[in-house]
């Protein structure tokens, strides 16, 4: 446990970003699934909505740190390549 004050509120905001960054890894992965069932369903008005949802949280979490751009560019890459085929 640190001693030093400014230390002790370093550890308190590492908690309270550790708790908010897994919870929009969270429901990143939740959308990622989503849109996946969707895509195997061959739901196309559910893919649309989701798709777009998706992209969203895709960029938010790339820019916030949470996940590689590069991850978030090569999932994106995957997915479209996905529900192109179901068109």
């Amino acid at each position: 446990m640190p001693i030093i004050k400014s230390a002790k509120k370093r550890m308190r905001q590492d908690i309270r970003r550790r708790a908010d960054n897994r919870q929009r890894r969270s429901t990143l992965r939740t959308a990622i699934r989503r849109l996946r069932e969707a895509i195997e369903a061959g739901d196309t008005a559910a893919v649309k909505t989701r798709w777009s949802e998706t992209q969203g949280l895709l960029d938010r979490t790339a820019r916030l740190g949470i996940i590689h751009p590069n991850a978030a560019a090569r999932t994106k890459s995957r997915l479209a390549r996905r529900i192109q085929k179901l068109s």
